[in-house]
């Protein structure tokens, strides 16, 4: 069976490699963006099974893209787990209605983003 492929997307790059470094332990494959246009290509090229989204990202926010691949039939299956500083109310709200699945808020519990994961990978 093939591994499980997680697009993280952060302009955080040390948030990027412990998602990743922890995502490998449990035997699923990564693929990193940085930036917003970087994330939504990478998302339609290699249709990942899920994808980890932070919001505030140079180019593109992550709103708009989770938007943009909800309302594609292509990619509107792929889970979208939200991960921000922004913890406003208005802002989580934001995140449901662009297609978000989950939001957490920065600082994050790593178990807790793992557990989400899983759970929408099916995995748990």
């Amino acid at each position: 069976m093939d591994k499980p492929k997680v697009l993280i997307v952060d302009d955080e790059s040390d948030i990027v490699e412990a998602i990743k470094f922890n995502l490998e332990l449990e035997e699923i494959a990564c693929i990193e963006a940085y930036e917003g246009e970087e994330a939504l290509s990478k998302a339609k090229k290699e249709k990942p099974d899920l994808i980890i989204l932070d919001i505030m990202l140079p180019k593109m926010n992550g709103y708009k893209i989770a938007r943009l691949l909800k309302f594609d039939e292509a990619y509107k299956h792929i889970p979208i787990i939200m991960l921000t500083a922004r913890t406003q109310e208005s802002d989580v709200k934001l995140g449901e209605e662009t297609g978000a699945d989950e939001y957490m808020t920065k600082p994050f519990d790593m178990e807790d983003l793992i557990f989400l994961v899983m759970k929408h990978l099916n995995r748990h």
